[in-house]
């Protein structure tokens, strides 16, 4: 088995691409060790010094680090990868699938058509052209013009995530939404 490592704008993180499907469907982005318990693979990545963060997305993972060096860990991240595939052991434990975000979106019903465009502006143009940087935004809410979204993965933390959102998430916005005056991260 042959895992592709890639950079992301994060200098934190990696994505890693074991060259399969990792999540059928949605997403899943593990913060801490305490909620990996529903990943055998989230589990054993977080045992290696330095993981402070898992995101899974449909063919892609993206390991978030603390100070520790990469080439110290990227080792034992490619092993932990390369067992859980090579042993057939799922991602997730039982059921569990989709992207794991409780959160309740919020907008007013009289920005229901507002809200169905900006929702498929963030599918066809930002999610995958984030998806590449090993990360993932989701729709939060929408009020007085301002959209309220969430970054994971390689984007959470990431250094140019506010430029990101900012300059090419709420440019694009404005564009074909007039509607909408702002874009914030939640």
């Amino acid at each position: 088995m042959f895992i592709q490592t890639e950079a992301t704008p994060n200098p934190a993180t990696l994505k890693f691409l074991p060259g399969r499907v990792v999540l059928q469907e949605g997403t899943r982005d593990f913060r801490s060790a305490g909620e990996a318990g529903i990943s055998p693979l989230a589990e054993k990545l977080f045992s290696i010094p330095g993981v402070v963060g898992i995101f899974f997305g449909h063919d892609f993972i993206t390991v978030t680090k603390d100070e520790t060096d990469w080439q110290h860990m990227r080792p034992a991240i490619l092993g932990a990868i390369m067992e859980n595939f090579m042993a057939n052991t799922p991602v997730l434990r039982g059921e569990e699938i989709g992207d794991g975000d409780t959160g309740e979106e919020f907008f007013d019903a009289e920005d229901e058509e507002t809200v169905t465009m900006i929702k498929e502006l963030l599918e066809t143009r930002v999610r995958p052209a984030v998806a590449q940087d090993g990360g993932d935004i989701t729709f939060r809410g929408y009020r007085e013009g301002i959209v309220y979204l969430t970054m994971r993965g390689a984007c959470a933390g990431c250094p140019s995530s506010t430029a990101t959102l900012s300059h090419g998430i709420q440019n694009l916005m404005r564009h074909f939404i007039p509607e909408v005056q702002e874009v914030k991260q939640m």
